[in-house]
Formats: structure tokens, C-alpha cells, sequence
């Protein structure tokens, strides 16, 4: 039922982390002018990595238990990034005199595209097919974060 779904995702993510990995190569050198952007971009790439993965691993023959177990680990990973990544962006924001709102932005967007993976990784693993669905809400929200970020690593940097 899923594997169209994972097929799709699998595909779009590793075309969209091209994508940011092309951004961050065309204007590595601005990107390295602001502390918190490069853990950014690697954090965007991850979060991107983490859909291809679990799509993949949703491709495989396997019980949903196994899937919620190694979407678990995944998503503990990409969580902790985006922590580190917050955490970041919080002292740079400080540094740069920016708006404290711009990194509890960057902040509340790490949790809502991270945590539906987690959600869905602990229903999977009690056996409930509702995981599927918060993980499949995950990787829409993914999307669209990821879509923001290679937007910003591509263009808003040359403002």
C-alpha cells in the first residue's frame, strides 16, 4: 500500500538533496560568513537523507516493528542534528544581532519535521498502521522546510 508513496519520496528527496548540495557548492563562501548556516545545510541534507532511507527501508520486506525500530534510530539522529542545529543558530542569531524569533523559528520548523518520524517510529513499533501516516507526514513536512532551506541557501544568502 505504502510502496508507491516510499518510491516517490525516495526519489524526490535524493533529487531535492542535490538540489541543497548544488546550493551550498555555488555559494560556499557566503554560507561560511554566517556561523549557524553551515550546520543548516547540513542538517537540510540529513533531514533529506532520513526520508530516502526510510523510504527505502519501507521498501523492504519486513514487519512494521523492524521499520518502526530503524525509523527510530533515524529520526533519534536527524533530532539531535536539529538540537545542535537550533542551538546554533540561537548563538549566532545572539552574535549577529538578530531577531530571536528567526531561531525559535528555526527551531519549532526542526521539531515539526522531525517529530512526526519519532511519533510514527513508536506507533510502528507497537504495531499500529497508524505510523505510517505520521511518518508520511513527516516527509511532506520535510519537504517543504527543505524547500525554504535551498531557497535560502541558494538565493535569500546573496541578499
Amino acid at each position: 500500500m505504502w510502496a508507491n508513496f516510499s518510491t516517490a519520496a525516495a526519489s524526490a528527496s535524493a533529487a531535492l538533496a542535490g538540489l541543497v548540495i548544488v546550493a551550498i557548492s555555488v555559494n560556499i563562501a557566503r554560507i561560511l560568513q554566517f556561523p549557524h548556516l553551515p550546520f543548516r545545510a547540513a542538517v537540510t541534507i540529513a533531514r533529506l537523507i532520513l526520508i530516502l532511507v526510510t523510504s527505502m527501508a519501507a521498501l523492504i520486506p519486513q514487519g512494521g516493528q523492524a521499520l518502526g525500530a530503524e525509523i527510530l534510530v533515524l529520526a533519534t539522529i536527524c533530532w539531535v542534528l536539529g538540537l545542535r542545529s537550533s542551538r546554533r543558530s540561537a548563538k549566532a542569531h545572539t552574535e549577529l544581532n538578530r531577531p530571536r524569533f528567526e531561531s525559535l523559528l528555526e527551531a519549532i520548523s526542526g521539531e515539526v519535521q522531525v517529530l512526526p518520524f519519532l511519533l510514527g517510529a513508536v506507533l510502528l513499533l507497537a504495531g499500529r498502521a497508524e505510523g505510517y501516516y505520521a511518518v508520511a507526514t513527516g516527509v511532506i513536512a520535510i519537504f517543504i522546510f527543505s524547500t525554504l532551506n535551498a531557497w535560502v541557501l541558494l538565493v535569500e544568502i546573496l541578499r
